[in-house]
C-alpha cells in the first residue's frame, strides 16, 4: 500500500444519522457454536436486545414465536429468526 492509498479518502462517506438500537442479528449468531438447541440460544443470549424492522426487540421474546427447538446451523437459526421478526429497513432511534 502506498502513501498515497493511505491519505484517500473513504470510498464511501459515512454520516452523522441517529443511532439504531440494539444488534445485529449477525453479530448475535457470530457468538454462538452450531449446532445450538433453542433453550440454549435463549439461556446465553435471551437478554441481547436485536435491531427488528418494528424496533430493538429482547431476543428471548422473539424466540418464543420461533417454532423450532433446535438450530443445526447459523444460517437456520437467522432465516427463522427472521421469519418471525420479518425483513425490511431497521428504525433509528429518535434524538
Amino acid at each position: 500500500m502506498s502513501d498515497e492509498d493511505e491519505d484517500a479518502e473513504p470510498a464511501v462517506e459515512l454520516g452523522e444519522g441517529a443511532p439504531v438500537e440494539g444488534a445485529p442479528l449477525a453479530r448475535v449468531a457470530s457468538r454462538l457454536t452450531w449446532p445450538k438447541e433453542k433453550s440454549e440460544v435463549d439461556r446465553l443470549e435471551g437478554e441481547r436486545v436485536i435491531r427488528t424492522p418494528d424496533g430493538p426487540r429482547e431476543l428471548s421474546a422473539v424466540l418464543e414465536e420461533v417454532d423450532e427447538t433446535y438450530f443445526s446451523r447459523r444460517q437456520e437459526f437467522e432465516r427463522r429468526v427472521r421469519d418471525a421478526i420479518g425483513t425490511g429497513p431497521i428504525p433509528t432511534a429518535e434524538e
